[in-house]
């Protein structure tokens, strides 16, 4: 018998799902029929948007906020997605949200530092922690990763440890969790545009130099990362756990043919 691929029926909690990456998944997933639970930290409007988005693709969809890095952020979080889900289990668990680079070592504040390991790494983890008794047998979790830890950007250096330690996390509870049926991955998107990051690639021979690097020559979209995403949160890739997926578009992979 054929195996399900789509999410028709399914729960999914994507975190940090008010623009970019994070509501494109939502999007996608929704129009396959997924509920989806878009948690958002600040941007309400967003939120809503995501939420009606979801609604127009065809799923149902509910904005749960919690602001992660602070002292009960998890717990808040779980309080807005029983409430929503009104009962019913977790089907997939997207950790996609997280705090932009803070800056190159000499500019990163021990402040910046410690809120970029609080939202990346903390926060998902106890999130998976809190969320296992909700999340069903047989359900998946993916985890939002980055290219920046396998490339030395000095720029970036804080922001690649956090993802590095999301990484080693993924593989860690990969292994953990299978007895339940739950698989655990990672995507790994590189530079990504989206409606919400346009103004980062406006210096001028940026975009050049970036798909210059890249092996199918562009920038990459959110639907891009968000077509992977979906792909690891199906039953098409029940039999793939403890894996890094790149979604960079072939991102620094080495000189590219003349």
């Amino acid at each position: 018998m054929a195996e399900r691929t789509g999410q028709s029926g399914r729960t999914v909690l994507v975190t940090g799902a008010s623009r970019g990456i994070g509501r494109a998944v939502a999007v996608r997933l929704a129009a396959e029929g997924a509920t989806v639970v878009v948690h958002f930290g600040t941007d309400g409007d967003g939120a809503e948007r995501t939420v009606a988005a979801v609604r127009r693709a065809g799923g149902r969809g509910f904005a749960v906020r919690a602001e992660l890095g602070v002292d009960g952020d998890v717990e808040t979080l779980l309080a807005g997605v029983e409430a929503v889900l009104d009962g019913q289990l977790l089907d997939v668990l997207v950790n996609n949200a997280a705090a932009a680079p803070a800056g190159p070592l000499g500019v990163t504040t021990r402040a910046e530092f410690d809120r970029l390991f609080a939202v990346n790494v903390r926060a998902p983890y106890f999130l998976v922690e809190r969320a296992l008794p909700l999340l069903r047998d047989g359900g998946r979790i993916v985890n939002v990763s980055s290219a920046a830890t396998r490339m030395a950007n000095p720029a970036q250096t804080s922001f690649a440890m956090t993802k590095g330690a999301v990484e080693t996390m993924t593989r860690t509870l990969a292994a953990q969790l299978g007895a339940r049926g739950i698989t655990v991955n990672a995507v790994s998107p590189g530079a990504t545009r989206t409606p919400d990051n346009g103004a980062v690639f406006e210096l001028p021979g940026l975009v050049e130099q970036i798909t210059a690097l890249t092996a199918l020559d562009r920038l990459g979209t959110a639907e891009d990362v968000a077509d992977v995403v979906a792909f690891l949160a199906s039953d098409a890739a029940r039999w793939v756990t403890g894996q890094v997926l790149d979604a960079s578009g072939g991102l620094f992979l080495g000189p590219r043919a003349a």
